[in-house]
C-alpha cells in the first residue's frame, strides 16, 4: 500500500485538489562563489547555508526579505552557464522605496520603467518605457538588475493582487 493510500490526511492539497506544490528554491549559476556570497550578503538576504563536502561541492542559500522562495548557488551544484538565468521576479509594494534600498546595498538597479503593451513586461529591453506605469495599475511598475554574474533579477510592484493570489 502506498503512503498516500494509507494515510490520506498527510497529504496537503490545494484548492482544486492537486496536491500542493511550493516553488521552494532556485538554482543560481555563478562562475566565483565567494563574489556571489558578499553580494547578496550586502543586499541585506539571509544567509541560509554555506555547506561544503571537500573540495569538489559547495551549496550556499540565500532568501530575500519576506520570500519563502530562496535562491542556492555554489561549486558544482549545476552544470547552467553563469549568468544565464533571467527574469527572477521580485514582487515588491513599493518600486521606489526597493529600488532605493538596493542601490545603498551597492545593487546597480535600472530605471524604474512600464511596459508600452501592457501588464508583462517584454523580453529584453524592447517595449520599455521610463517611469511608473502612468495608470498607477499593480503588477506594471517594473526595475532591473544583475548579480556579478549576469543573472538577472525583475523587481515588480504589485500592490493589490488578482482574484485567487495570495
Amino acid at each position: 500500500m502506498s503512503r498516500a493510500q494509507s494515510s490520506p490526511q498527510a497529504i496537503r492539497t490545494a484548492d482544486n485538489g492537486m496536491v500542493e506544490m511550493k516553488l521552494e528554491v532556485v538554482v543560481l549559476p555563478v562562475t566565483d562563489v565567494d563574489r556571489a556570497r558578499r553580494f547578496y550578503e550586502d543586499l541585506g538576504w539571509r544567509l541560509d547555508a554555506d555547506f561544503a563536502n571537500g573540495d569538489d561541492l559547495r551549496v550556499v542559500q540565500f532568501t530575500p526579505p519576506g520570500s519563502p522562495c530562496s535562491v542556492i548557488f555554489g561549486k558544482n551544484v549545476t552544470s547552467a552557464v553563469p549568468g544565464s538565468v533571467r527574469d527572477l521576479m521580485l514582487v515588491v509594494h513599493d518600486i521606489e522605496v526597493a529600488r532605493a534600498q538596493l542601490i545603498d546595498r551597492g545593487a546597480a538597479v535600472g530605471e524604474v520603467f512600464h511596459d508600452a503593451g501592457g501588464v508583462f513586461h517584454h523580453a529584453g529591453t524592447a517595449g520599455r518605457v521610463p517611469g511608473r506605469d502612468p495608470q498607477g495599475r499593480s503588477y506594471c511598475s517594473w526595475a532591473s538588475f544583475s548579480d556579478p554574474d549576469g543573472n538577472g533579477w525583475m523587481l515588480q510592484e504589485i500592490t493589490t493582487r488578482l482574484p485567487g493570489r495570495v
